[in-house]
Parts: C-alpha cells; sequence; structure tokens
C-alpha cells in the first residue's frame, strides 16, 4: 500500500494537574516568578466571574455567560498577543480581552443588554463579541488577509469551541488561512460541551486540532488547563505566523466548570462525577501548588490579592449600575444611515410606548 499522506498531532503539557512537571519547562519559565502577575490576573478573572453571576441572580444582568475554569486558556491567549494584533473573540473570552485593554464594566453593559460595551475603550481594533457560532473565525480570517497585503507584522487571533469547530464558518476560515498562507491564529477551546451536546456527538475527528490539517495549518492539541502550555503554544504558532509561515489550529483542553450560561442548567445533560472529576484537573490550584512550591507566592499574598480584586470589581460594578441608560430609540438609531419607513414606524411605536408607561 502506497501512503499519500501522514499526521501526527502533538499534544503539549508542562504542569500537571497536581502541580509537578510533565516536561522541562520552557526557557522562557525558568524564573517562575515571571507566572506570577498571570496567575493574579487569573484570579481577578475568577472574582469577576463570581460577582457577575451574583449580579444576575439578583436582577442586575442579562445573561452571562461563565468563565469559570477557562483562566488559563484566556488569559494566556491574552497575554501573548500584541497590542497592534487583531482578536475576534465569541461571548465568553474575558481573561484575554482583559488582558488587551478591555474594562469590566464593558463587560458587564453588554451583558446588561448596552451595545455600548461593545465599543472597547482599550483595543480599538478588535472585534466586539460574537453570539452567532463561529462567525468571528472569518471575520478574523479577512483580517489576517489586510494584514498580509499591506505586509503588516500583525497577526489575527480567533476563539470558538468544540462545537464551533463543526461549523462551516470554521472550515471556510482554515480554508482561506491555507490557500493564503495568512497569519491567522485559529483557538478552539475544547471544553467538553457544545451547550448540551457532548463532543463525542458532535464531531468524529479524533481531535479538533487535526481539523486545521485539511487546510494545511499547523496544528496542536494543548492541556488548555495549563498556563504554560497555552504561552507556548501561543508562542510557537504566533512566531510563524509574523514569519510568514501561515496559520494555526491549537486545541485547548479545558472544561466548562459552571452552566453554559445562566440560563442553562448543566445537571440535565452532564453528571455530577463528571464535573467533580473535572475540578480536580483546573487550571487555578495546579498553577497555585506550582507557584507555592517554588517560594513565589503564598497564601498571604493571595488572600490580600483576592481582596484587592474584590474591590476593583466592586467598582467596576458600581459604574456599571451608575451608567445612565440609553432611550429606547437607541435600538433603532445605528441599524441604517437612512432608516426605512417600516423602522422608523417601529422606533415611533417604541418611543410612544415608553412614554405611556
Amino acid at each position: 500500500m502506497t501512503i499519500a499522506a501522514s499526521f501526527e498531532i502533538e499534544y503539549l503539557q508542562y504542569l500537571k494537574p497536581d502541580g509537578t512537571l510533565a516536561a522541562p519547562l520552557p526557557a522562557a519559565f525558568n524564573d517562575p516568578a515571571k507566572l506570577v502577575p498571570l496567575f493574579k490576573r487569573m484570579l481577578f478573572v475568577r472574582t469577576f466571574d463570581s460577582k457577575a453571576i451574583a449580579l444576575q441572580r439578583t436582577g442586575k444582568l442579562g445573561t452571562y455567560a461563565a468563565s469559570l475554569g477557562h483562566e488559563a486558556t484566556h488569559v494566556g491567549i491574552g497575554a501573548s498577543m500584541a497590542p497592534e494584533d487583531v482578536f475576534a473573540p465569541s461571548y465568553r473570552e474575558y481573561g484575554a480581552q482583559f488582558m488587551r485593554g478591555v474594562r469590566p464594566r464593558e463587560v458587564l453593559m453588554y451583558w446588561g443588554g448596552d451595545e455600548r460595551g461593545n465599543d472597547f475603550e482599550g483595543p480599538r481594533n478588535d472585534y466586539p463579541w460574537c453570539v452567532p457560532i463561529s462567525t468571528q473565525c472569518l471575520m478574523a480570517a479577512g483580517a489576517a488577509l489586510a494584514f498580509k497585503l499591506r505586509k503588516q507584522p500583525r497577526i489575527a487571533v480567533a476563539c470558538c469551541g468544540d462545537g464551533g469547530s463543526s461549523k462551516t464558518d470554521f472550515y471556510a476560515a482554515v480554508n482561506s488561512a491555507g490557500a493564503y498562507s495568512l497569519p491567522l491564529v485559529l483557538c478552539v477551546i475544547n471544553n467538553g460541551w457544545a451547550i448540551s451536546v457532548p463532543r463525542k456527538s458532535q464531531t468524529g475527528a479524533q481531535t479538533l486540532a487535526q481539523k486545521g490539517l485539511a487546510g494545511g495549518l499547523s496544528c496542536l492539541q494543548v492541556d488548555g488547563n495549563d498556563l504554560i502550555a497555552v504561552l507556548e503554544a501561543m508562542r510557537r504558532a504566533n512566531e510563524r505566523a509574523r514569519k510568514g509561515e501561515g496559520g494555526s489550529v491549537i486545541e485547548f483542553m479545558t472544561y466548562r466548570l459552571h452552566d453554559h450560561t445562566t440560563a442553562d442548567d448543566a445537571r440535565r445533560y452532564r453528571g455530577e462525577d463528571e464535573v467533580k472529576d473535572a475540578w480536580t484537573r483546573e487550571p487555578f490550584l495546579r498553577l497555585r501548588k506550582f507557584l507555592i512550591d517554588k517560594k513565589v507566592w503564598s497564601e498571604q499574598e493571595e488572600a490580600a490579592w483576592i481582596e484587592e480584586c474584590g474591590k476593583v470589581v466592586d467598582v467596576e460594578i458600581n459604574a456599571y449600575l451608575e451608567t445612565p441608560v440609553q432611550p429606547v430609540e437607541a435600538m433603532f438609531d445605528y441599524l441604517y444611515a437612512d432608516m426605512p419607513a417600516d423602522i422608523r414606524e417601529q422606533r415611533d411605536a417604541a418611543i410612544a410606548l415608553e412614554k405611556r408607561a
């Protein structure tokens, strides 16, 4: 038998779930103290997440997509990007967005139903949150093509979930990145569930990373709960892209420790034992143990930092709650340069209804 081609998918892991080393560290992290600022960002994201959920439960926020369990992947992706790069998120990557300058109050405004939250004060070139699944991958591919045509040393990074990797938008982005050798990094955050559909039911691929092979991209599977592995995977992909060597697909293996959103009840479709097992592999505890063992972090520092995180998040929450609500016509005023007659009629009706209330 003649073999036309054969492939392997590398799996990258440096920190085991118990905080011990699975492989020698990359040279950039021989000094573990360099990881402390990013670990602190992970703690900040977790603090923000818990307070945002509490806001929703008390009726002060709309439906919210929690990021519990994704902190290492999200923070690592954001930390690996340059300010001039472009990020195309889905709707859960707060850690990456905070690293890029998005403010927590903007996240809260968005989930509170105010589209001004999508007008980020920080990364002006980044795309807004994208709820339609994986369409952001094509947006990032378009940005990457623009960078190449302009001969700019910039990259585009997009995130989608395991379910999103089964969408035609994702495959079209893969094909474009391969055909045009684009500086595109597609991050597939595999948290095991596409809402209520388990990973095994929505694709026959042995790995999600290998989906990039058909497009000729570099492919890698990573322990997404290992911050060091996330950083190293992104470093490799970004370096290839900036050198003109083409795009990458990286599959980050993690787990969604909360419901899909606050409108979901994951107990209906996944078992308690599965979730308990996932908590033994979550990103925070392993990195915490590693840093404490290396004597660059302590429980006292952690307690003080968590208290500081709470204060900062409370300031952001108050800023969100004190933001004046837009008039009802705002939902119509930015749709068209020339408003169609039927939309104008709806606008007038909404204004009249609000005045009667």
